[in-house]
């Protein structure tokens, strides 16, 4: 695995340098960032075991780190975190369960679907 920590820190170099080659990029981040804070409905610890979830679900290293950081020093437990982790978990399998009801609705909708095919006549075009 990681460094958590050192690549915390490389991830926050790379960021800087971006930001000083397209600050508007950095300055529309932000604002985005920081549009969902605004109310406050959710608290910022709840807001981090969110972004944790999301994270896991989007497999980015960097969001995991950062927000890993910010949900602990928000307060969030290791077992809060497992638990957001859980709901990742559970909504990734049932998406991969939804996507695979479109596989199944894709192939049902396929020209050759309703002709039965053996695997030879997949192998030999020709028949």
């Amino acid at each position: 695995m990681l460094d958590w920590n050192d690549y915390r820190k490389q991830l926050a170099a790379g960021v800087k340098e971006i930001g000083q080659l397209s600050p508007d990029t950095i300055k529309g981040y932000m604002a985005l960032s920081a549009a969902g804070q605004k109310t406050d409905l959710l608290g910022a610890k709840v807001r981090e075991l969110i972004a944790l979830a999301v994270a896991v679900t989007l497999r980015c290293d960097g969001c995991i780190t950062v927000h890993t950081e910010a949900a602990i020093k928000r307060g969030a437990t290791k077992e809060e975190i497992a638990e957001a982790l859980g709901v990742a978990t559970a909504v990734n399998a049932g998406a991969a369960l939804v996507y695979s009801a479109r596989v199944i609705d894709a192939f049902n909708e396929y020209p050759s679907a309703a002709s039965p095919r053996t695997p030879d006549s997949l192998a030999n075009p020709r028949g």
